[in-house]
């Protein structure tokens, strides 16, 4: 009993002393190297949550973000059915990094052990060791920035996996309708030209026109009946793999909904992921520099032979060399690097957005210039129309401008569902396309 007692009161008294100097207050600022506190409560749910986003720039970015989808939209149903099926792997990697950082940020406290030895006698001696760093360089500091930086690199890949899911479905989507459309448009010029076929047809059998004209028109039916039979398939394939993503059926929807943004609406995701990255990597390069400097730490030992020690130790993680000044040298321009891969993502960013939204201006311009050309086609085929019933036309004449016809009715639904995905893949790239909230 005696023995018990001598042993818990070292361990007690052991761990007092290593306990304030681990409170000590990191007065020296970030590279003072003095450990210090990170926090005196441990907050949880969403009181950790929101004092997560209040320290994070970039995770109160994130949850800042609104969803440009229009409410009650055929794009809004969309993505409300598609996120419920999300199976969300970037979630979970989330959820780990923030376990991490939460039992980073408690690195400061003094660690503890056991340590079991066999001595020459065949004794078994256990004992308790407690260790204190109390100056590391900033190493503990940076795990702990590490650590938060990784939570921050793990939201915006949450955010980065969401937006492109709902990017994959409204593309589907887009092309389900457009196939859709261009498969109705396919049906009515199918059903004039048979008219135009069965006309041919009476004037080859009263002898009036030649067969080679008919057998021209039967070609030209063919061809119809093939496109719209592949817009068909098209539209089936589009909504059968858009239903495999949602958690209820999105066949009955229908119609576009316009998106209304700009370019300068927010941070692009890749430049948020490269400052995260960023500051990842900065992090890393301080522990990694602090290795190479020496520490000093205090250690406790209690024996289960009642004895107890007290000591101080100066070491570094990394024996020096004649190379150390050179790793040094590379560790402080890897914080260079990093910086330069941001202002590289944002350059890169800046150029993809730029591209879509003067390709957006070029697609509503030519939008407009299609349907004038439409509307003129249309004028050409009732005038041939109108000269045919006369006698001044030939069958022939007014079948080639009605395919002309077809054909810009076609072009004018292919530029206005092009202009759809490209607003799409700007909301994408910004990261617009859900509630940051919800994500």
């Amino acid at each position: 009993m005696g023995q018990c007692k001598r042993v818990l009161a070292g361990v007690f008294a052991t761990t007092a002393i290593l306990s304030l100097a681990g409170c000590m207050d990191g007065a020296g600022g970030e590279g003072g190297g003095i450990v210090s506190r990170f926090a005196s409560s441990d907050p949880s749910g969403e009181e950790a949550r929101a004092k997560e986003s209040a320290e994070s720039r970039i995770i109160s970015t994130l949850q800042a973000r609104r969803s440009i989808l229009p409410g009650e939209s055929a794009f809004s149903k969309v993505s409300v059915s598609v996120l419920a099926a999300n199976a969300r792997t970037a979630e979970a990697e989330l959820r780990s990094a923030r376990l991490r950082a939460k039992a980073m940020s408690t690195n400061w406290l003094p660690t503890i052990g056991p340590n079991i030895s066999l001595s020459s006698l065949g004794a078994v001696i256990a004992s308790l060791v407690i260790d204190q760093v109390l100056f590391d360089n900033g190493r503990k500091k940076a795990e702990r920035d590490f650590a938060k930086a990784d939570v921050e690199v793990a939201a915006v890949s949450l955010s980065v996996d969401t937006n492109a899911r709902l990017h994959t479905a409204l593309g589907l989507y887009v092309t389900a309708q457009e196939a859709r459309e261009k498969a109705g448009l396919g049906s009515r010029a199918l059903k004039d030209m048979q008219k135009f076929e069965w006309i041919m047809s009476e004037r080859v059998k009263g002898g009036v026109s030649d067969m080679s004209d008919l057998n021209v028109i039967r070609h030209k039916l063919a061809e119809m009946q093939s496109s719209r039979s592949r817009e068909v398939e098209a539209a089936n394939a589009a909504i059968a793999e858009l239903n495999a993503m949602s958690v209820t059926p999105l066949g009955d929807l229908g119609g576009l909904s316009e998106l209304r943004l700009s370019v300068d609406d927010a941070t692009p995701l890749a430049v948020l992921m490269a400052e995260a990255e960023m500051e990842r990597s900065v992090a890393k390069a301080k522990i990694d520099r602090a290795g190479f400097l020496p520490g000093l730490s205090a250690k406790g030992t209690v024996s289960s032979t009642g004895g107890s020690d007290v000591g101080l130790s100066l070491s570094t993680d990394t024996m020096l060399g004649l190379g150390t000044g050179a790793n040094l040298r590379a560790i402080e321009i890897e914080k260079e690097a990093a910086s330069r891969r941001v202002a590289q993502a944002r350059e890169d960013a800046n150029r993809v957005l730029r591209s879509e939204e003067q390709r957006v201006v070029a697609l509503t311009r030519q939008v407009a210039e299609s349907g004038g050309l439409t509307r003129q086609a249309k004028a050409n085929l009732d005038l041939f129309q109108a000269q045919y019933e006369a006698g001044q036309r030939q069958v022939m004449d007014v079948v080639g401008v009605y395919e002309t016809f077809a054909r810009q009715e076609q072009s004018q639904v292919a530029l206005k569902y092009d202009m759809a995905r490209a607003q799409i893949k700007i909301a994408n790239e910004l990261g617009l396309l859900a509630d940051g909230g919800d994500i």
